[in-house]
């Protein structure tokens, strides 16, 4: 069977290299006698898939040794509720969101669950258009933490910079373009991201936290809700997700061999959004994107039509040519295209030749 373009927001399109692999190792793993679906978290070859999973990604982040890195489960969605559970408190220092779309919107609802959290910047007003520039955010003088997501996946911005948070740990749900770009992690306290968009399929969530802020995390939590407990079980207190760290392990490899590390990605994904935003710009009176210029995400690239109608035929026609999983978030309707790290340049090709010939038709009938 041909396989389609496949433009989803996540689960996302895996590199077609690494599903090769899993496709020869799956019934029978050559070095196993058996499929990498039925073996022990306790193995011998586990461990080895760990730790190999740790050190490309310590590789390709260049991250220090004093961060720990685990492999949990839950998504983004559990993490919202864990950063708070481990550094925030009733009685002290309240923390700071930047609110930039609708999943670092859930981030902050999750969070005043458990203590003081308020948005010292929010975009809601204004329809999740941009990023903030540096000096709008209204930070607390002592804020526990300083919280953004980098990049929103259903509206469609990004952050190219990580935000400045004064003396306050910075805590990135880099969930949308982890290993899409180099990261500074040096200059964040905590950063976590489910995996399946750009790092391997559902199932597993990277953290990597700071060793002097896991000090902070208070006794009594859930197991397996204790990033401190976690980090000193390195990621085995419970069985984790052993096929999903498996196959993030062959992602990552892919990213250090194959492509060349995070720089080079980061300038293929740089061509790509500019491919597609290109097309979109030249019929500007068809296509409306949503995000301001300096703020359109590299992996989520949303657009409206005129109206329903429009959008339901530009979605048959795109499927009728093999492009798939275009229909916006159920939030905010419309058209999203996900260009993610495994989304083949031939793909964002032919997806700016469509967009542009789909213009080209419509102008014609006008």
């Amino acid at each position: 069977m041909k396989r389609l373009y496949n433009f989803g927001a996540g689960p996302a399109a895996l590199p077609l290299p690494v599903l090769e692999e899993i496709q020869r190792d799956l019934v029978t793993h050559p070095e196993l006698g058996a499929s990498v679906l039925e073996i022990s978290h306790r193995s011998k070859w586990f461990e080895g898939v760990l730790a190999a999973a740790e050190y490309n990604l310590r590789t390709l982040l260049d991250i220090p040794q004093e961060y720990s890195v685990m492999f949990l489960q839950g998504g983004a969605s559990l993490q919202f509720a864990m950063v708070p559970m481990n550094f925030l408190s009733r009685g002290g220092p309240g923390a700071d969101y930047l609110v930039t779309g609708a999943w670092s919107e859930k981030a902050l609802a999750e969070a005043q669950k458990f203590g003081p959290a308020r948005a010292a910047w929010n975009g809601k007003s204004s329809g999740y258009v941009r990023t903030p520039s540096p000096h709008e955010p209204d930070y607390s003088a002592n804020a526990a933490y300083v919280h953004y997501t980098s990049n929103e996946t259903i509206h469609g911005v990004e952050f190219f910079e990580p935000p400045s948070s004064g003396e306050a740990p910075l805590v990135c749900d880099a969930s949308s373009d982890f290993l899409s770009r180099p990261i500074d992690i040096e200059r964040h306290a905590l950063v976590y991201a489910g995996a399946q968009k750009n790092a391997g399929p559902a199932g597993v969530t990277i953290v990597i936290v700071r060793g002097d802020i896991l000090d902070r995390v208070p006794g009594g939590l859930p197991a397996l809700l204790d990033y401190g407990l976690m980090a000193r079980e390195r990621s085995h207190y419970n069985t984790p997700p052993v096929f999903a760290v498996y196959v993030m392990g062959l992602v990552s490899r892919w990213l250090l061999e194959s492509i060349g590390g995070l720089a080079k990605m980061e300038e293929i994904n740089r061509r790509k959004a500019q491919i597609v935003y290109e097309a979109l710009d030249a019929a500007s009176g068809l296509y409306r994107t949503h995000a301001e210029k300096a703020c359109r995400s590299r992996m989520n690239i949303t657009f409206r039509l005129p109206d329903e109608e429009t959008e339901k035929t530009f979605l048959a026609e795109a499927k009728s040519r093999d492009m798939i999983e275009l229909k916006g978030h159920r939030s905010v309707g419309g058209i999203r295209v996900s260009i993610y790290n495994a989304v083949p340049l031939e793909a964002v090709e032919a997806m700016a030749k469509f967009l542009r010939e789909f213009a080209a038709g419509r102008a014609a009938k006008a």
